[in-house]
C-alpha cells in the first residue's frame, strides 16, 4: 500500500478514572471470564503471563481480581446464567487499556475475521472514513457494509448523549463501554470468528427493583465495498434504495436488484437486527439512529460538517425494537444484540443471526480463549523495556485483528476506478491481513509483504500464508499468468490497481518470492513452498522481461513511494530485487532447480557489484531515492536525491547468501554514514522518521526544517510519520547492532508510544498509520472523515521483529532444519528473555543476560526437528576468555557480522546453557 501525502483525503494513488459500583465490576469480569491456563497454544508456558501488566507500564490494565472469588447473576438472552459457571477459572485476565477523556472524538473498533464495527468510544456512529465519504465506520460483513450504527436507550435516554459515557475500554478481542447514569450500564462489543456478525452485551445493574424501557435503533446501509465515492461509477449510483421489515422478533433489512451500471450482477444484501429476547414493541422508518436523528449528512466532496452522520451515498432505513426488561436490586442483567448479515440473500443472512444470538457467551469464551492463545505466542519478557514488552503484547493483538475474509470474489480490473468489465474469473475464498481501519481493510501486496514478518515473528503463520495464496490466485487470474503480483484487491474482487496494464507497484512483485521464503524458513513447510514456488519464479522472470526496458539491471516502475521528479528506476524496488533473487535462490537450491538458482544467483552478484556504485550519493550521506529521470534523457542514471523514507531500505533488507552471513545490502562503511545521517532531526522526529526529510528543496513550499546536507531536492519534506516507516528505520538499525537508546530504541518507542501512551493515542492499543507528526495532526483532532487509518497492520513490523528476530535473535532456517539463536542485549539493559516463540510445529524459549562480564545464553527447544546453533552478540569491544555449554568447556566460533562479532556453539539436546566470559 502507497503511502499517501497527509491531508485532505483523496482516493489512495496507485501504487480520569469513572467510580462504579462494586456489582458491575464484578459483571465485567463475569462477561470477560478469561479461559484456563489450559488453553495457551504452545509446548511452552510463557512468562510473563499474558495479560499480566508489568511495572512501568504505559496505560491501564485491569484484572478485575475479585472475579475469582465471588459469584454474581448475568442474564445472557433467557437463561439468568453466568459464563463463569460454565467455564474453568483462570488465574488472571487478559489485559485491557481504558480511557476517560474525549470519547466522542474516539473511534473504537472490534474485529472478526467474518466482520467488524467501528464507531466512537460512546456507542455511536458518525459518519467515517474518506474512500466512501462517510461511510467506512459502522457494521460490516466483507464485501458489504451492513449498518451504519446501533444505538441504546434506556428510559427514553440515549448511550453516549443523554447518557454520558465514563470510559471506553479496549481488550484482547472486545471493547467495552462504561456509562454513567441512574442504573449502572455497560455494553461489551466483539465479533465472533467465522460468524458474520457482531454481537452487542448490554448490562444493567440498578439500586433497586425497577421495570426499564429499552430502545435499540438501527440503520441500515446495505452497501458493497466498492465502487468508491470518487470511482467511475460511484458508490451512489451502485447503490440500491434498503428496504425494512420486522419478522420473528427481529429486524431485517434488504438490498435486492441489479445496479445501474456495466456488468453488474444481481444481488441480495440481507442484514438481520436482534435478540433472543422477544421486543414489546416495533417500529419502521427512514430515521431510527438514536441520539443521531435528525442526521447531518456529509456532502459527497467540499468541507464537511465538523460531525456527521451519514453520507451523500445513503439509501438506507431504520428500525426500533423496544423491550421492557425487569431487573432486581443489585442484581446484574446481560442482554444480548446481533447484527448479523450477508451478500448471499436473506437465508444465508438469518443462519449468521441464529449462530450469533443463540449462543453468544458462549462465542465470547471461543473467542477469549483463541486471543489467550495468540497472547501465549512470542510471550517477552523486557525488564529494561516495559513499553517495548507491552506493545509486543498488543502489536500480536493488531495483527489478529487485521485478519478479514471474503467468498466468492468475481476478479476485474477496474483500472484505477475508471472501468467495470465483466470478471475474468472467481476466487472461491480469500483470506488476508486487513491493511487499515476503516479505509483500507482490503487485500495488499506491499502491506502484506512487510506485515508478514511481523507475523512470523508473533506465530501467526496460517493467514500469512492465506495471504499470499490469496495474491498468487488473484494476480494469475488478473494477469493471466504473467507472474505480475496485484497491487490493491478489493473484498468484491475488484483490482483497484496492479493490472498488466498498469503500472506497477514494481516493488511487491519482486518481493513476493522473499514473502514465500520467510514463511518457508520460519515453518518448514515444503508444501506450502511448493504451493508457490512456480510463481515466484514468475514474479522475477516477469520483471525482467517487463520492467527493464534499458536492459541495465535496475527496474523501472512504481514503488512505495509515488512523488513528482523521481526517476523511472527506484531505490526500494532496487533492494527488493536483491533481495529477492538471493531468495528465489535459496528456495530453488532446495527444490534442486539448478537453472533457476543459477539463473537468479548471477543476477543478484550483478546488482550487488554495481549496487554502491550507482546509487550512494555521498555529499547526501545518503543512497538516491531513484535513477534515470524520464524528463531528461541526458540523465543516464543520475541519481536523484529526495529524502524519501525509501533511503533506509539497503540497510533493512537482509540478503541470504550461501557461505557468508545474513546481511543488508548495503556496505557497513556506507550503513553506518547514512543510518547516522537519518538520526538526525532533519529525518526523525519526536515518534519517528520522516515521510520525507526536511533540508535544501527547489519546491516553491520552501524548506520547514533543519537541513543536514547541501543536496537541492525538487521536492518538499513531508515531516509525517507513518508507523511503517518508523518500522523500517527500526528494522534498519538492528540489523547493524545499533541497539542503543538512540538508535533503534528511538523508533521501537515512537510505534509503542503512538499505540500505548494515553497522551498519543486515538484507540487505545491501536497502532495507528500516521503518528501526530508536524505535517500531520492527530487524528483525534480531524474531522472522521479527514484521518488515517486508526488501526494498521504493518507497524507491528517495527515492534515483533527487532524483539523476537534481533534483540532475542531467533533466526530460523527450517527449510533447511537449521535453527540459530545468537541474541543482543539492548544497549543500557541487563536481561531479556522470550518463551513459546512459534517455529513450525514446535517453539523456542530462550533468555539472555548480561552478569558482570558473562554472557548468557539459554535456549530450550520444543517439537523441533533441527540442527541449533546458540550463541550471543558480544558486546563492543568485549573479547572471549572462555565458552561453556552446559557446564562444560566448548568449541565456539568468532563471527563478524553485521551486527556485530557473534560467538556461535553448536547446541546439544532440547536445552542449551551457553556461557561466554568476557574479558
Amino acid at each position: 500500500m502507497t503511502l499517501r501525502p497527509v491531508g485532505r483525503p483523496t482516493p489512495r494513488p496507485p501504487g480520569h478514572r469513572h467510580r462504579r459500583s462494586a456489582a458491575t465490576a464484578l459483571v465485567v469480569a463475569t462477561l470477560l471470564a478469561a479461559v484456563s491456563t489450559t488453553a495457551t497454544a504452545g509446548p511452552a508456558t510463557p512468562s510473563p503471563r499474558p495479560g499480566t501488566a508489568p511495572p512501568g507500564t504505559i496505560g491501564t490494565s485491569t484484572a478485575h481480581p475479585d472475579a475469582a472469588t465471588r459469584g454474581s447473576e448475568s442474564a445472557a438472552t433467557t437463561a439468568p446464567r453466568s459464563p463463569t459457571h460454565q467455564a474453568a477459572r483462570t488465574s488472571g485476565v487478559l489485559a485491557e487499556l481504558s480511557e476517560t477523556t474525549r470519547l466522542e472524538d474516539r473511534r473504537s473498533l472490534v474485529v472478526g475475521d467474518r466482520a467488524y464495527a467501528m464507531g466512537d468510544a460512546t456507542g455511536r456512529y458518525p459518519a467515517t472514513g474518506w474512500h466512501t465519504r462517510g461511510e467506512m465506520g459502522g457494521f460490516w460483513s466483507q464485501p458489504i457494509k451492513l449498518l451504519d450504527g446501533l444505538w441504546f436507550g434506556v428510559n427514553g435516554a440515549w448511550l453516549g448523549k443523554d447518557v454520558h459515557a465514563a470510559k471506553y475500554t479496549s481488550g484482547y478481542g472486545y471493547q467495552r463501554i462504561d456509562y454513567a447514569g441512574s442504573l449502572d450500564v455497560q455494553r461489551t462489543d466483539f465479533v465472533p470468528d467465522g460468524v458474520r456478525a457482531t454481537v452487542v452485551g448490554l448490562t444493567l445493574t440498578s439500586p433497586k427493583s425497577t421495570t426499564v424501557k429499552l430502545d435499540v435503533d438501527a440503520h441500515s446501509e446495505l452497501m458493497p465495498a466498492y465502487p468508491w465515492g470518487g470511482t467511475t461509477p460511484n458508490a451512489g449510483q451502485t447503490n440500491l434504495p434498503d428496504t425494512g421489515s420486522y419478522a420473528a422478533g427481529a429486524l431485517r433489512f434488504r438490498d435486492r436488484g441489479t445496479s445501474p451500471i456495466p456488468n453488474a450482477a444481481p444481488h441480495d444484501y440481507t442484514a438481520f437486527v436482534g435478540s433472543s429476547l422477544r421486543p414489546t414493541a416495533h417500529a419502521l422508518g427512514p430515521n431510527h439512529r438514536g441520539p443521531q436523528d435528525p442526521a447531518v449528512v456529509c456532502p459527497a466532496d467540499g468541507t464537511p460538517p465538523p460531525r456527521c452522520d451519514d453520507s451523500a451515498f445513503g439509501k438506507g432505513t431504520g428500525g426500533r425494537l423496544t423491550y421492557t426488561v425487569a431487573l432486581k436490586a443489585h442484581r446484574t442483567l446481560t442482554l444480548w444484540f446481533a447484527v448479523a448479515g450477508s451478500d448471499r440473500g436473506a437465508a444465508d443472512a438469518t443462519r449468521e443471526y441464529r449462530r450469533a444470538i443463540s449462543a453468544p457467551e458462549k462465542l465470547l469464551k471461543a473467542k477469549l480463549r483463541d486471543r489467550a492463545g495468540l497472547a501465549a505466542r512470542s510471550a517477552v519478557d523486557l525488564p529494561g523495556d516495559r513499553l517495548l514488552q507491552q506493545s509486543v503484547e498488543w502489536s500480536k493483538q493488531n495483527l489478529a485483528d487485521s485478519v478479514q475474509e471474503a467468498r466468492d470474489l468475481r476478479i476485474r480490473d477496474v483500472n484505477e476506478g475508471k472501468d467495470y468489465p465483466a470478471p475474468v474469473g472467481t476466487v472461491g475464498s480469500a483470506r488476508w491481513f486487513g491493511a487499515g481501519f476503516p479505509d483500507y481493510p482490503w487485500l495488499f501486496a506491499t502491506d502484506g509483504e512487510y506485515t508478514a514478518y511481523a507475523a512470523v515473528a508473533a506465530g501467526q503463520f496460517a493467514t500469512a500464508k492465506q495471504h499470499l495464496r490469496s495474491l498468487q490466485q488473484i494476480s494469475d487470474l488478473l494477469n493471466d499468468r504473467s507472474g505480475k503480483v496485484a497491487h490493491e484487491v478489493m473484498p468484491t474482487g475488484d483490482v483497484y490497481f496492479g493490472s498488466n496494464r498498469s503500472a506497477g507497484n514494481t516493488d511487491e512483485t519482486v518481493k513476493f518470492p522473499s514473502t514465500v521464503a520467510l514463511l518457508w524458513r520460519w515453518t518448514g513447510d515444503d508444501r506450502f513452498r511448493d504451493e508457490l514456488y512456480d510463481f515466484s519464479v514468475r514474479n522475477l522472470r516477469y520483471v525482467y522481461r517487463a520492467l527493464d526496458k534499458d536492459n541495465d539491471g535496475w527496474l523501472e516502475g512504481l514503488a512505495n513511494v509515488e512523488r513528482s521528479g523521481m526517476g523511472a528506476e527506484k531505490l526500494d524496488s532496487t533492494v527488493y530485487l536483491a533481495r529477492g533473487l538471493r531468495d528465489l535462490a535459496d528456495l530453488a537450491a532446495s527444490k534442486r532447480d539448478r537453472a533457476t538458482q543459477q539463473w537468479a544467483t548471477t543476477k543478484a552478484a550483478d546488482l550487488e557489484k554495481r549496487f554502491e556504485t550507482q546509487w550512494w550519493v555521498a555529499k547526501a550521506f545518503g543512497y538516491a531515492d531513484s535513477i534515470d529521470d524520464p524528463a531528461d534523457p541526458a540523465n543516464d542514471n543520475r541519481p536523484i536525491f529526495q529524502r524519501h523514507w525509501t533511503g533506509v531500505t539497503p540497510m533493512e533488507a537482509v540478503l541470504v547468501r550461501p557461505g557468508r552471513p545474513d546481511a543488508p545490502l548495503a556496505s557497513a562503511e556506507h550503513a553506518a554514514i547514512a543510518l547516522d545521517q537519518r538520526e538526525k532531526p532533519c529525518y526523525t522526529g519526536q515518534f519517528g522518521l520522516f515521510h520525507t526529510g526536511t533540508g535544501p528543496t527547489a519546491d516553491p513550499a520552501g524548506n520547514p526544517g533543519p537541513a543536514c546536507d547541501t543536496v537541492v531536492s525538487a521536492v518538499k519534506s513531508e515531516r509525517a510519520i507513518f508507523s511503517l516507516n518508523t518500522s523500517i528505520m527500526a528494522v534498519a538499525e538492528g540489523n547493524f547492532g545499533r541497539l542503543g537508546r538512540d538508535q533503534q530504541q528511538v523508533y521501537t518507542t515512537g510505534n509503542a508510544r503512538i499505540q500505548l501512551d494515553p497522551r498519543v493515542w486515538e484507540t487505545p492499543g491501536a497502532m495507528p498509520e500516521i503518528a501526530p507528526s508536524p505535517d500531520a495532526p492527530a487524528n483525534i483532532d480531524r474531522p472522521f472523515t479527514d484521518r488515517s487509518m486508526s488501526l494498521q497492520a504493518w507497524g507491528a513490523y517495527g515492534v515483533l521483529w527487532p524483539v523476537v528476530h534481533q534483540q532475542l535473535g531467533v533466526d530460523p532456517e527450517l527449510g533447511h532444519r537449521r535453527l540459530a539463536v545468537v541474541p543482543q542485549l539492548p544497549e543500557g539493559q541487563q536481561k531479556i528473555a522470550g518463551s513459546n516463540i512459534r517455529l513450525g510445529r514446535g517453539a523456542v524459549d530462550v533468555a539472555a543476560r548480561l552478569a558482570g562480564k558473562e554472557l548468557r545464553t539459554d535456549v530450550r527447544v520444543h517439537g523441533l526437528q533441527a540442527t541449533v546453533t546458540a550463541g550471543a552478540v558480544l558486546p563492543a569491544g568485549a573479547e572471549v576468555a572462555a565458552v561453556s555449554l552446559n557446564g562444560r568447556r566448548t568449541a565456539y566460533q568468532v563471527v563478524p557480522t553485521s551486527r556485530g562479532t557473534e560467538v556461535r556453539v553448536a547446541a546439544r539436546g532440547s536445552s542449551s546453557s551457553l556461557r561466554i566470559t568476557l574479558r
